[in-house]
């Protein structure tokens, strides 16, 4: 899924016409699971096996990247119905490009907008891992937020493997229309500067580093580390040049081995 996460300040949310009335989010029943704060119109059970999923999600990610969460909620308004939300998108923020689900962090509150719909499981798992992100990391680089939620979109039993992505980098390899290249990765700043080819990649880069062997994925948990603390770190790609002096040609061989298996 190309999601999109913003960050508003506190008195900028949305564009909404003063001459229409907003829509407002849904609030008639609010679950909560740990740090998340479920609100809707209709009634969703505690233990619904969609609850649970994003439940394990949590300790999921904590246990992956080696991260301590806070306790600050993340509340996740989740619209009945794809009409609805999208009657609330435009009323309150018309400016956002056409998108299924996304996620909000303002100067209070951690959010994530989506619809009951059938991706509505993938769509949670991406912006709600941007919600656990973001409640324990500062100034996370955005190639690193949305490789890292393009990662754990996918059922855990697929193990980060997101099949689409693999797909597409693989034909644009072939077709000499896409290199990696991680340097390039970490000056985007804007989503909008992110086309699909730039999620993939995101996603590939965080898949390699968390699988290619026991070193490289501690060099990436400790990086991840840094951004709790706020340290200035230095750029990713420049910790890795010293010990995968071919990481180029690695990361395409993890990539072809990858295409290999689906």
């Amino acid at each position: 899924m190309l999601a999109l996460l913003f960050v508003f300040p506190l008195l900028n949310l949305g564009c909404t016409s003063p001459l229409r009335k907003p829509v407002e989010p849904p609030d008639k029943k609010e679950l909560v699971r740990d740090q998340l704060v479920i609100h809707s119109n209709f009634f969703l059970p505690s233990n619904h096996r969609l609850v649970e999923d994003l439940v394990f999600l949590r300790k999921n990610i904590a246990e992956q990247l080696e991260l301590t969460f806070s306790d600050e909620p993340i509340h996740v308004y989740l619209f009945e119905d794809e009409r609805r939300f999208r009657k609330f998108v435009e009323s309150r923020y018309s400016s956002l490009p056409n998108r299924r689900a996304f996620f909000i962090k303002n100067d209070t509150q951690l959010i994530v907008y989506a619809f009951w719909g059938e991706r509505v499981a993938e769509d949670l798992r991406h912006e709600v891992t941007h919600g656990y992100l973001h409640s324990t990391l500062q100034n996370l680089p955005l190639w690193l937020d949305e490789g890292i939620a393009e990662y754990f979109e996918v059922m855990p039993a697929r193990l980060g493997v997101n099949a689409s992505h693999v797909q597409l980098l693989a034909k644009a390899y072939r077709n000499e229309q896409w290199r990696p290249d991680l340097q390039k990765m970490e000056q985007l700043k804007q989503n909008q500067e992110m086309s699909q080819i730039e999620y993939a990649e995101a996603w590939l880069w965080v898949h390699f580093l968390l699988k290619r062997d026991d070193q490289s994925n501690a060099v990436f948990c400790r990086n991840l580390k840094q951004y709790q603390t706020m340290k200035t770190t230095s750029p990713l790609s420049s910790q890795l040049e010293s010990w995968i002096p071919e990481m180029e040609s690695e990361i395409l061989m993890h990539l072809k081995k990858l295409a290999e298996q689906e």
